[in-house]
């Protein structure tokens, strides 16, 4: 039976290694967003984005149409202290690397790097309230 549960323990170990393809999200609790704030006042238009508190190191939200997307700040292909920042409008930048990724779905647009930055899901409980949870 030891022996059982030594090999079952050590397959879980190592079963959750980051191979570099394989990435953890963050876990957040439910956050409400309030278009009518003046910190989500941008989120009243199409193309707009906000940070909000969340996670480890924050979300940003960004309006598409008349959806929204929210996604970590946290950069996903390397442990860096520093959260990611919006660059032009349309791309989050890791500042420890440069490292691009897409504001639309995450996906990293810098080369040599597969993993995308983690999204969380984005309901509208009204037509000025967000809520932002874990899939």
């Amino acid at each position: 039976m030891k022996k059982l549960l030594f090999i079952c323990s050590f397959l879980l170990i190592f079963s959750c290694e980051n191979d570099g393809t394989t990435q953890f999200c963050d876990i957040i609790n439910n956050q409400t967003i309030n278009l009518v704030n003046p910190e989500f006042i941008n989120l009243q238009v199409p193309a707009g984005w906000a940070y909000a508190n969340g996670g480890t190191k924050g979300i940003v939200i960004y309006r598409l149409g008349n959806s929204y997307r929210a996604f970590s700040r946290e950069c996903p292909h390397l442990t860096c202290a520093n959260k990611m920042i919006m660059t032009n409008d349309i791309k989050l930048v890791c500042p420890c690397d440069d490292a691009e990724f897409s504001i639309l779905d995450g996906s990293p647009l810098t080369a040599g790097v597969s993993n995308s930055v983690c999204e969380f899901k984005v309901s509208q409980v009204s037509s000025s309230v967000l809520n932002v949870t874990n899939f």
